[in-house]
């Protein structure tokens, strides 16, 4: 790997952050609102789409938090040519099968990670300096998906940091969870209503967090903190009763 300045790490990090964010965010939204998506909507549930103002707030947002992750990622690279992390390039390194195990173990503890910060956050002495300006839209967007508060945005930057120091991964395993993790969040904030109505919810599909999962959350703030999975909220009670049991009601007989 050709070592550059941090400077050049965080400008070309900065870049390639917003140009995800932009064309994953964007891409969805004008995938799931557009007209061709409106048959799909449920209009049993109510939802509002956010003004272009609620819009405009969560891109500016989202600009600072891509300030934030690029410096994360020039300090992550640099620290990468320093060789003081334990990144690793070589796939055969630990095996191929460690390539897997460890995306998954990233992902396990980067959603207990944001659970516990999250629910952290929601205290009343530290939302609004913390996680007011995500909380803005009670109707999310994948816009809103990137749209922390600056200090937020170091606090979930915190883990990614950390975990180079902590387990090897390969840069291939990296990249996977901060796809997933883009990916995921701009699926979360598609609203309550954005999927079919008869999208199916079986056992296995209980353990994951989906978009109305994540919807009631924005309007309800006390349930639903995790990031990919409802493990914590269901173990620390803090899943909406009332989800469950429309999870239920929608599950088919067998």
């Amino acid at each position: 790997m050709i070592s550059h300045s941090f400077g050049f790490y965080g400008i070309a990090s900065f870049g390639i952050i917003l140009l995800r964010y932009f064309l994953v965010a964007g891409g969805t939204y004008l995938l799931f609102y557009s007209r061709f998506s409106q048959s799909f909507v449920d209009r049993n549930l109510q939802h509002r789409t956010p003004s272009w103002r609620s819009i405009q707030r969560d891109i500016q947002l989202s600009v600072l938090s891509a300030g934030v992750f690029a410096l994360a990622a020039a300090f992550t690279l640099s620290a990468y040519s320093w060789g003081i992390t334990r990144l690793y390039s070589h796939p055969q390194q630990y095996g191929l099968w460690y390539l897997g195990m460890s995306y998954v173990a990233v992902l396990v503890l980067q959603d207990t990670y944001f659970y516990f910060t999250h629910r952290l956050f929601h205290h009343p002495n530290l939302f609004p300096w913390l996680h007011q300006g995500h909380h803005r839209s009670h109707h999310p967007t994948p816009w809103t998906s990137f749209a922390f508060d600056p200090l937020e945005a170091v606090v979930q930057s915190f883990f990614l940091i950390g975990i180079i120091f902590v387990i090897p991964l390969h840069f291939v395993t990296l990249i996977a969870v901060l796809t997933t993790m883009t990916v995921w969040a701009a699926l979360n904030h598609l609203g309550i209503d954005r999927l079919p109505a008869s999208f199916p919810h079986h056992w296995f599909g209980r353990w994951f967090i989906g978009p109305a999962h994540h919807s009631i959350h924005h309007l309800k703030y006390t349930t639903h903190y995790g990031l990919y999975f409802t493990f914590w909220d269901i173990l620390l009670g803090t899943d909406d009763p009332s989800y469950r049991k429309k999870i239920s009601d929608r599950q088919p007989s067998l």
